[in-house]
C-alpha cells in the first residue's frame, strides 16, 4: 500500500473516531482520547519526533497501579502503568505499521546486542511458561510482568532503527540531559520538607532508590562528556547539571546509589590519572574529607546501617549489627540459593518466587542457572559494545557519551546489589535509549571501516554511499552495508 494512501486512510479513521468520541463521551475521556490521537498523528508523521515525547515522559509521566495482579514476587504492589507505557505502545504500533505497509522502510539492523537480548528474553519467557504449567506462576501475573519489564528492549530496537542522523541522536541526548536537570531540580525542591527525594508522579509512596539509580546513570553520562576533551564547547551547563544532579542524588538518601556513585567516582578518577596525575591527590582528599563536607542527613543515613537500634530482624556480621533493610537484602541472597536448589535449571519463573529487592538473587531464583548465565552474557555484551564504541569513534562528543555509558553501566551493576535495577523501567528506559545511540555509533564506525577496506569501484560514488552501501555513517546508504536481521 503506498504511503500516501495509508496516510489518508489513517486520517479518515482518526477523524471518525474523534468525532464519535466527542459526541458520546464525557469531557475527561474526550480529552484523553484526543491527546492519544494527537500522539498517534505525530508518531505517524515523524517517528523520530515522537521519540522526544517519549524521552520527556520517561521520568515526567504520571503512574497508576493495576491491583489484583500481584503474587509471589509481585505481591508487594500491583502492576504499575505510566503514561509513557501507553505512549510507547502508540509510537511502537505506528512504527511497526509503517514498516509493514511502506516498502521503502529498511530491514531491522543487526547490532552487537540483538543475540544476547533475544537469548535473555527467551529464557525469561520459557522459565515463566514452565512456572505457569507447573502452577508456580499465575499466567496473567507472570506474562504481564514480563511484558512490563522488557518494554525498554523495544525502545532499544526502535531507536536503533529510527534514528538516522547524528543531529537526531544529539537531539535525544540533549533532551535526556534537560529531563535530568528538571528531575534534579524537583528532587532538590523536596529537601526542605525533610523527606527522601523521589521522582515526580510516583503516588503516595515515592521510590528514592529508583531516582538515585537514574541520577547515577545520567551523572555518569555527564561525567563522560566532561572527561572527554573537545566533547562540547559549552561545559558550564554540564557542570551546573552535574552539581544539581549530585545534590538531588544525595537527597534520595539511597545507600545503593551512594555506593554506585562512589564506584563510578573511583573509576573516573582512575581514568583521570592517565591524563592529569596531579588531580589524584585532590580527589583522594575530597573522598577522605567527605564525612566533614557531606550533608548531615547523608552521613546519618550511611551510619544508620550500623547504628540502628537493636531489632530481632537484624543480621550480624561478626561483631557488626546491620540495619533491618540491609539485613533483608542479605536474606534475599540466602533465600535465592534456597529457591535455586529447588528449581536449578529455569528457576521459579517471573513472579513465581518471593519478592527480592536485589537484582542478582532475583534473576537466579526466577530464571535459574540458564537465566543468570543469559543475564551475564547480556551485561558483558553491553560493556563490550560501550568499550568498542569508545575505542573506534573519532567524534569527541560520542566518545564522551560512550565513556559515560560505560561508567553508568558500571554504576548500575553496583546499584543492582541492593535493588532490582535492571527491571526498573524508570532506570532502564534511559539506559536502553543510550545503549541504542551507542549501538548506532558502533554501526557507523563499522561502516567507516568497510568503506576504507572496500572503496567504491566508480569515483562517482566515492563518499556518497554508492551501490556498494559503504557510504558515510548516519546515512541510509552508509548503514545499508550492515548486516540485516
Amino acid at each position: 500500500m503506498p504511503a500516501r494512501t495509508l496516510a489518508i486512510a489513517v486520517a479518515l479513521c482518526l477523524a471518525v473516531a474523534l468525532a464519535t468520541t466527542l459526541v458520546f463521551s464525557d469531557p475527561a475521556v474526550s480529552l484523553a482520547i484526543f491527546l492519544g490521537l494527537l500522539v498517534l498523528v505525530v508518531a505517524f508523521i515523524s517517528t523520530p519526533a515522537s521519540l522526544y515525547l517519549l524521552v520527556f515522559s520517561m521520568l515526567l509521566s504520571p503512574e497508576f497501579i493495576v491491583s489484583g495482579l500481584g503474587s509471589g514476587a509481585g505481591a508487594g504492589r500491583g502492576l504499575t502503568l505510566r503514561f509513557d507505557d501507553f505512549l510507547l505502545v502508540v509510537i511502537g504500533f505506528v512504527w511497526l505499521a509503517k514498516r509493514a505497509f511502506v516498502k521503502s522502510e529498511r530491514q531491522l539492523l543487526r547490532t552487537p546486542l540483538n543475540g544476547p537480548i533475544m537469548f535473555y528474553i527467551a529464557v525469561c519467557l520459557l522459565a515463566t511458561l514452565a512456572g505457569v504449567l507447573i502452577g508456580r506462576v499465575r499466567s496473567t501475573t507472570g506474562f504481564f510482568f514480563v511484558l512490563k519489564y522488557y518494554e525498554y528492549v523495544f525502545i532499544y530496537f526502535m531507536v536503533v532503527n529510527v534514528v538516522t542522523s547524528r543531529d537526531q541522536a544529539k537531539g535525544l541526548v540533549r533532551a535526556s540531559l534537560v529531563t535530568c536537570f528538571l528531575i534534579a531540580l524537583f528532587a532538590i525542591s523536596q529537601i526542605p520538607g525533610g523527606e527522601r527525594a523521589s521522582a515526580p508522579f510516583e503516588g503516595e509512596y515515592g521510590e528514592p532508590n529508583t531516582l538515585g539509580g537514574y541520577l547515577v546513570f545520567m551523572l555518569s553520562i555527564v561525567t563522560g562528556l566532561l572527561l572527554t576533551p573537545g566533547s562540547t564547547s559549552k561545559r558550564l551547563p554540564l557542570f551546573v547539571l552535574f552539581v544539581a544532579g549530585l545534590v538531588g542524588m544525595m537527597a534520595t538518601l539511597s545507600r545503593a546509589s551512594f555506593l554506585a556513585a562512589g564506584v563510578v567516582a573511583v573509576v573516573a578518577t582512575g581514568i583521570m590519572t592517565l591524563r592529569k596525575p596531579l588531580l589524584v591527590p585532590l580527589m583522594l582528599l575530597v573522598f577522605l574529607s567527605s564525612p566533614w563536607w557531606a550533608p548531615k542527613t547523608v552521613t546519618d543515613r550511611v551510619m544508620f546501617t550500623f547504628t540502628q537500634e537493636a531489632d530481632p530482624a537484624q543480621v550480624r556480621v561478626g561483631q557488626v549489627r546491620l540495619d533491618t533493610s540491609t539485613s533483608d537484602r542479605l536474606r534475599s541472597w540466602q533465600n535465592s540459593f534456597t529457591w535455586w536448589k529447588r528449581y536449578p535449571i529455569l528457576g521459579t519463573g517471573v513472579t513465581g518466587g518471593p519478592f527480592m529487592d536485589a537484582m542478582y538473587p532475583r534473576v537466579l531464583s526466577e530464571t535459574g542457572i540458564v537465566g543468570i548465565v543469559a543475564f551475564f552474557i547480556l551485561l558483558g555484551a553491553l560493556f563490550r559494545m560501550g568499550l568498542m564504541a569508545y575505542r573506534k569513534i573519532s567524534d569527541p562528543f560520542w566518545r564522551g557519551v560512550a565513556l559515560g555509558f560505560i561508567l553508568g553501566h558500571i554504576g548500575l551493576l553496583v546499584h543492582a546489589v541492593g535493588a532490582n535495577t535492571f527491571l526498573i523501567v524508570r532506570i532502564m528506559e534511559p539506559f536502553w535509549l543510550f545503549a541504542a545511540l551507542v549501538a548506532r555509533e558502533v554501526l557507523a564506525a563499522q561502516a567507516d571501516e568497510m568503506a576504507k577496506d572496500k572503496p567504491p569501484t566508480s569515483p562517482i560514488f566515492r563518499g556518497r554511499g554508492g551501490a556498494s552501501g559503504t557510504g558515510p555513517p548516519w546515512t541510509n546508504a552508509g548503514l545499508a552495508g550492515q548486516r540485516k536481521l
